[in-house]
């Protein structure tokens, strides 16, 4: 599972994962924001309508959801549990308090935070994304802020200061779970 600020180079982390580990699969959130330029319904995110949010709310169709910066993000139990039964070890992008909440309910579950080397740096990633308004980037830079306060919390912690470099670390403690996983399963089973 997967956590970072907004910049911090998760997405890109993560994609070039799935492309390494084919037992590896991606859980798509939902969110209520707007289609960035290239993402795709159902693939980057389930793009809902905030109605249509709540309503999967009220339904308890979320294992966890958070509202920031002015939209609600969720990871669907659907989207889990069909990977879980398809034999997949699923991938997820969330926020921190997201992460934590899903460690609750999977207790096996491997966090990584991915950091950027400090603020500065994250700010001029943010920057040249050209994504976000003036006021979204400040509430970004803020929740980044509060987001790396919970760093500790997660069982690996990985610096993006070097992209390539981040991406082998990751990959490393990767094989290292999963070769613990089939390790404990010879054992078990």
């Amino acid at each position: 599972m997967f956590s970072a600020p907004s910049g911090a180079g998760k997405t890109t982390i993560v994609k070039e994962l799935l492309k390494t580990f084919p037992e590896l699969k991606y859980s798509v959130s939902a969110t209520t924001r707007k289609k960035r330029p290239g993402e795709i319904d159902g693939v980057d995110y389930y793009f809902l309508t905030e109605e249509e949010f709540k309503k999967k709310i009220e339904n308890g169709e979320f294992v966890e959801w958070e509202k920031f910066y002015d939209y609600y993000y969720g990871t669907l139990k659907k989207s889990v549990e069909d990977n879980l039964a398809n034999g997949y070890n699923t991938v997820f992008e969330v926020d921190v308090k997201g992460a934590l909440n899903i460690k609750k309910i999977f207790p096996d579950a491997v966090l990584i935070f991915i950091v950027p080397p400090d603020i500065e740096a994250l700010k001029k990633r943010l920057l040249n994304r050209r994504t976000e308004t003036e006021e979204d980037l400040k509430k970004r830079i803020e929740r980044a802020e509060m987001e790396l306060g919970y760093k500790d919390k997660f069982d690996y912690v990985v610096e993006n200061s070097d992209l390539q470099r981040a991406i082998e670390e990751v990959k490393k403690i990767i094989n290292k779970e999963i070769s613990e996983v089939n390790y404990h399963d010879t054992q078990t089973g």
